[in-house]
């Protein structure tokens, strides 16, 4: 491990019945070197807190994940926040260490779940950490402080991470960050002229567009004969419609899901009037999104878990095309 560099280790386990391992796995990484990280160490979660212990996984250099024979404190959603920790780091791409207690059978009552639907969670849990990646299986506390000064070195061999540095111990790369960032601003500028040109160059003419209909799967709920109804089925629409829709709302950023219910919304009214519920099917939203994408008329960015929609100066230039109110002429404007 290069000792100017220091990695943070984010360790998540369940609270009560994990303290002596997880102090063992804690001071093993300190005198390792590395930085202990985990907001496990608080026994009751939040929501909110939970926002923030993404940051922290965020800031880390890889996740060691320590299961015993309990499932952990469960969020509204019913998943624990041990699973749901374990789930942002796999899609944050955090290299994952885990270490999974090889008889938890064995366990003390107190360290086991005793509810059913507890425990087929902790075996669907277990099951999704030890497929497809290499799991290191222990029986005693004492064991993992060998187990993670043996696996930890050679995940950072093998996958190595940005680790942290002192300020003073930094390298004054003034110089060659300043010819990186004119390099990435000359790539990016070549790289708009190649989608001008290529623009340019391909014709969108066979694209489906203006008064082009397409067609929508839809649902929604009315009244009828006093009773509410569920309806569905496909309403054929014209991408200019859908434009007139949406393109007011996202003239400055608009999150996605306003976007998916004014949509909704629209398509339903074609055929109801009333209605106390909404939706469009998933995958015609999905494609409109391509459509409008490929036609240059929306831009799609993302917020941390929030997409947003804005329309680009193409696509407004075409929604004032269509939405213009055009000047009328006729035999007394000639006189």
């Amino acid at each position: 491990m290069d000792m100017d560099k220091r990695y943070q280790v984010f360790v998540s386990s369940t609270f009560a019945d994990l303290k002596d391992e997880r102090s063992n796995v804690i001071q093993t990484l300190m005198e390792m070197d590395c930085i202990p990280a985990g907001m496990e160490l608080f026994p009751a979660l939040a929501e909110e807190q939970f926002e923030f212990i993404k940051k922290v996984i965020d800031d880390s250099d890889y996740y060691l994940l320590i299961i015993g024979g309990r499932y952990g404190s469960l969020s509204d959603e019913g998943i624990s926040y041990t699973e749901m920790e374990y789930d942002y780091a796999i899609n944050q791409g955090l290299k994952v260490i885990a270490l999974v207690h090889g008889s938890p059978e064995k366990l003390a009552v107190e360290k086991v779940e005793m509810d059913s639907e507890a425990q087929d969670k902790l075996e669907k849990f277990r099951n999704k950490v030890t497929t497809g990646r290499l799991v290191k299986f222990w029986s005693d506390a004492k064991e993992l402080s060998g187990l993670v000064a043996l696996s930890l070195p050679k995940t950072i061999k093998t996958y190595p991470a940005i680790g942290w540095v002192r300020g003073n111990q930094a390298t004054d790369n003034t110089e060659l960050l300043k010819q990186l960032n004119d390099l990435r601003q000359e790539n990016d500028k070549l790289e708009r002229q190649i989608q001008e040109f290529q623009k340019d160059q391909n014709s969108m003419s066979d694209l489906a567009q203006g008064d082009d209909e397409v067609s929508i799967q839809v649902k929604c709920k009315v009244i009828e004969g006093g009773q509410e109804k569920l309806k569905s089925w496909k309403q054929d629409v014209t991408w200019n419609s859908l434009i007139k829709c949406i393109g007011p709302k996202i003239l400055k950023r608009e999150r996605e899901n306003t976007i998916f219910d004014a949509l909704s919304d629209y398509v339903v009214s074609r055929k109801y009037g009333k209605f106390s519920y909404s939706q469009i099917d998933f995958t015609d939203f999905e494609k409109i999104k391509i459509q409008l994408l490929t036609l240059d008329y929306v831009d799609f960015t993302g917020v941390g878990s929030t997409n947003y929609w804005e329309i680009t100066p193409e696509g407004q230039r075409f929604l004032l095309e269509i939405m213009s109110i055009k000047r009328e002429i006729d035999g007394k404007d000639n006189e």
